[in-house]
């Protein structure tokens, strides 16, 4: 339960700008991620009205449906957070982990962390502002000079947050090096008895479980080993819970595969999703070579370069065929 909300397992789908988008998502729930998080919505666009931000907020289909807003202005973010949620947000999540310099620049994500009691104000002005949970995603701190994330989770606890998600790298690592689970400790005896999520570097059951142990989560949060297999969620959060998790096929992967495409081209239009979609069909074609199907070069392009959907669905279902994973065998 998160602040009365419940949630189907302990495996989460992180937050992941560019990543994340309603089809993305919708996928992932069905398929039994416990939690599925938008991606970032700036809170000043979103209030006045702009076509992208409403479309990252987008949750139709999804429940609990979480909106991750970003901002650096309590005014905006309190505004957006009650938007979020007259549009049917179960959850609000506040975004202050997010390293890219487009948005630390603005002193929102993870530059927050130098200043947590600005830091606070924004919590508190989304807090204030909704009736529905309002939770966290930060990371260890700005550096390794000041690892703050216990300080800033207790304060957050103490405003009346309803979750903190914690990232086992600083802002300065970016993605780089391993995510310190065991860092995120200092956390959990900072926030005792209170949701935690652990996220980072976590690509199956094994790192989920090692991850749970040394940080002392209650949960995991799942990022960019979900890209191209947004079933992998679902599968963790059943094997936590001790159950045999549903195994996709080659077949199944490839409906997974033509549905995100098709639903991008859907919300998007053919233009801006047929761009879109691109990193997602470079996901799933790995999965393919991944699952035994032998990839072929010009197939793996000719998805990757075309703009006409039709060639690129072709190309699609050629990576998948089980004649390629019989010819690779």
């Amino acid at each position: 339960m998160i602040g009365g909300v419940a949630v189907a397992s302990r495996a989460f789908l992180a937050p992941m700008s560019g990543v994340t988008d309603i089809v993305m998502r919708r996928i992932a729930a069905r398929y039994g991620a416990g939690l599925v998080v938008s991606e970032m919505v700036a809170s000043d666009e979103f209030v006045r009205g702009s076509e992208e931000a409403r479309i990252r907020a987008e949750g139709a289909g999804v429940f609990p449906h979480v909106v991750q807003l970003a901002g650096c202005d309590p005014h905006w973010l309190g505004e957006a957070a009650r938007l979020a949620e007259a549009n049917g947000a179960q959850i609000v999540d506040i975004n202050m982990g997010c390293p890219a310099k487009k948005v630390t620049g603005g002193w929102a994500g993870s530059a927050l962390m130098r200043d947590l009691d600005h830091a606070m104000r924004l919590i508190e002005a989304a807090v204030t502002a909704v009736s529905v949970p309002v939770t966290v995603k930060m990371r260890l701190g700005w550096d390794d000079s000041s690892r703050n994330a216990p300080e800033l989770a207790r304060r957050a606890v103490a405003a009346g947050v309803a979750m903190i998600a914690v990232h086992g790298r600083t802002r300065q690592q970016f993605y780089k090096g391993v995510a310190d689970w065991q860092a995120i400790r200092a956390v959990r005896d900072a926030v005792d008895e209170f949701p935690l999520v652990a996220n980072g570097d976590i690509h199956d059951v094994a790192d989920a479980r090692a991850c749970l142990a040394q940080s002392g989560a209650d949960f995991v949060m799942v990022g960019r080993s979900a890209l191209g297999r947004p079933w992998i969620v679902g599968e963790i959060g059943a094997e936590l819970a001790g159950r045999t998790p549903q195994r996709l096929g080659l077949a199944q992967k490839h409906d997974v595969a033509r549905e995100h495409y098709e639903g991008l081209l859907s919300l998007l239009g053919q233009d801006h999703g047929v761009r879109h979609a691109r990193k997602h069909l470079a996901a799933y074609a790995d999965e393919a070579i991944a699952s035994g199907c032998d990839g072929e070069p010009d197939v793996r392009r000719a998805l990757l370069t075309t703009d006409d959907p039709r060639r690129a669905l072709t190309a699609l279902g050629d990576l998948f065929s089980t004649e390629r994973s019989r010819k690779a065998a």
